[in-house]
């Protein structure tokens, strides 16, 4: 295990300033106060439904149907533990939902987010917004409108747990909106988060053959018009989907033990499966297509060209038996005979996959990455991994089971984690973002959420939902930083293969303009890009801040709460009390000055290390 320090950050970054006003309380004298305080922190620190949240459903009264006997953390002692379970189940933890799960403890909590009633779809809210429309907008050509349909479902509204456990789905089984160029794309990405959102409860069996199915996935890794072999001309089927499926998807590269360590021979790793297994397997993905039996077709106005309907975007793809290949197929010890029928064909593939011994701990560790930390012990990932062979009731693959286990292992709730240099994560800059709007109860003024992709390492974030720059996320699950403490016990830190001086300072200078101004939109009022008429649309709530704003400490104790989930140490909230206290700030002080402080304050904690650093 290695230790994550602050050293493994790149250091300095300029925080831009766009004014240069020095007046007291001006602009100048919150950034200057902020880069103060923030750079300070780099180098000093080292210890230690509000806001966008889930309210506003129906009330309902959940049940725990889940056994947690195997459980010692069962509700938290005080207001930070609180915090922490909420900063890795979801993205935030307002005062509200601290009080919410401090009152209910874990399992209720937990079952009352499996068994939430659900909100309104992606697709849904396409629609709603007029995005279905064949017009001059040529939005069926535009990936814009998933990029507003994404952010509006992970700043706002209820699902919260839902939608962070689809996010970290959505890194595992990779499809790119960013390289979708087909008819109604925006629809079939909403459709496919769609799809992750209903499986983030389920099923693994089920998830894996509604990813296989889904058009997205189709087009993205080539299953879309695959066709069988012809040894005449000389084409065999296409094996993209076949070999990102076991090394991606479920078993990985390599044989492993429950815990998720390789299996050795001859002091080997053993390697999971061979090209005969990918070639083979390609022959089960050949005959599917997307599914335009509607036969639907669509004129765009002035135009001479049609276009199917968006219905297929959201329908599995269908099965065109005489492109199925009926060639024996052999891959990871079964068999699919000769002349086997495409749907089971699939069938029997697909349970292969589930049924591997290395999928439990596979996809454990992962998820584990995703929501906890980043190198997790190997007894941590078999606890995991046995709920995923075995939930306690004989089912395998029950997302549910595999979730509570890893929320209340000892390793997520109890102290000597917390206490270890070796646990935890670097939080990604997209999850940043949607914690700060979830926190501060940002709303879109004109309810349209036009924000489009922050994927600019240099000038936003580097990372946009549903945007991997390829099949291997935005950072690959073994991924160690070189030339670090990490790099010396071979810890996997996957995050830190977005961290180099360009993204730290697009951070900083991102998070800057958003937490003073919020998000500068084109034409808020029109769900076309239009790309005029700019307007600050999506912006902050900060009241519950500025009743603080007069008394500094309680400030940053209140964000070091609700941001760090108390993780700021005393030496770093000093710098940064004093920081603020630079400007003195009473109830008689302009708003102007006071909102200076409050978004001074902000940045300087989701700027500083122990807060980057997820415990």
């Amino acid at each position: 295990m290695a230790t994550i320090e602050q050293d493994d950050l790149p250091g300095e970054a300029v925080i831009e300033r766009e004014e240069t006003s020095a007046a007291p309380g001006g602009r100048a004298a919150w950034v200057t106060a902020a880069a103060a305080a923030a750079l300070a922190a780099c180098g000093g620190g080292g210890g230690g439904d509000g806001g966008g949240g889930s309210g506003g459903e129906a009330p309902f009264a959940p049940v725990v149907d889940f056994a947690v006997s195997d459980y010692t953390h069962l509700a938290a002692a005080n207001d930070t533990e609180a915090a922490r379970f909420l900063q890795q189940a979801q993205f935030s933890s307002t005062p509200e939902e601290i009080a919410a799960i401090r009152s209910e403890g874990y399992p209720l909590w937990l079952a009352r987010q499996f068994q939430q009633p659900r909100g309104q779809s992606g697709w849904d809210w396409l629609e709603s917004r007029g995005y279905g429309a064949v017009d001059t907008n040529s939005y069926f050509f535009n990936h814009y409108p998933a990029d507003f349909m994404l952010w509006s479902q992970l700043l706002s509204g209820g699902e919260a747990m839902r939608k962070r456990v689809a996010l970290a789905l959505s890194e595992i089984f990779v499809s790119s909106l960013a390289t979708a160029e087909f008819t109604w794309r925006s629809h079939a990405y909403a459709s496919w988060w769609d799809m992750l959102m209903r499986n983030a409860f389920g099923n693994f069996r089920q998830l894996l053959e509604d990813v296989t199915l889904h058009p997205a996935m189709g087009y993205f890794l080539n299953t879309k018009g695959n066709q069988k072999e012809n040894p005449s001309s000389g084409r065999v089927p296409d094996e993209n989907y076949a070999r990102e499926v076991m090394q991606l998807f479920t078993i990985g590269l390599l044989e492993l033990n429950l815990d998720g360590t390789p299996k050795m021979s001859g002091g080997r790793p053993i390697e999971s499966y061979g090209q005969d297994d990918v070639t083979n397997l390609a022959r089960v993905f050949t005959g599917w297509d997307f599914d335009t039996s509607d036969g639907v077709r669509h004129t765009p106005p002035g135009q001479s060209y049609t276009i199917e309907s968006a219905a297929f975007a959201r329908k599995p793809m269908s099965l065109r038996e005489s492109r199925h290949s009926t060639l024996e197929a052999r891959f990871l010890g079964v068999t699919v005979p000769a002349g086997t029928p495409g749907r089971e064909a699939l069938r029997i593939a697909l349970d292969r996959l589930f049924n591997h011994n290395n999928t439990g701990p596979f996809f454990a560790r992962q998820m584990i990455q995703r929501l906890v930390t980043s190198d997790p012990s190997p007894a941590y990932v078999a606890r995991v991994a046995s709920k995923f062979n075995n939930n306690g009731k004989g089912q395998r693959g029950d997302l549910q089971a595999v979730l509570v286990a890893i929320l209340l292992d000892p390793e997520a709730r109890g102290g000597l984690s917390l206490a270890s240099s070796a646990h935890g994560k670097l939080r990604e800059p997209m999850v940043r973002f949607i914690q700060w709007a979830r926190s501060f109860n940002v709303a879109s003024a004109a309810g349209s959420w036009k924000i489009f992709e922050l994927d600019n390492a240099g000038t936003q974030l580097g990372q946009s939902p549903l945007r991997s720059p390829s099949v291997f996320n935005f950072f690959r699950p073994g991924y160690v930083p070189p030339n670090t403490a990490m790099a010396a016990s071979n810890a996997t830190a996957p995050e830190f293969q977005l961290v180099n001086e360009t993204s730290v300072g697009g951070y900083l200078n991102f998070m800057q303009g958003v937490i003073e101004r919020g998000i500068n939109c084109p034409n808020p009022a029109v769900p076309y890009a239009a790309w005029n008429n700019y307007a600050y649309d999506v912006k902050a709530n900060y009241s519950r801040e500025l009743a603080l704003v007069t008394n500094a400490a309680a400030l940053v104790d209140h964000l070091n709460l609700v941001l760090a989930a108390g993780r700021i140490s005393g030496a770093t909230r000093t710098l940064m009390v004093n920081a603020l206290n630079a400007t003195n700030i009473t109830a008689a002080s302009s708003a102007d000055a006071k909102n200076r402080r409050v978004w001074a304050a902000v940045l300087m904690v989701m700027a500083c290390p122990e807060y980057l650093v997820q415990k």
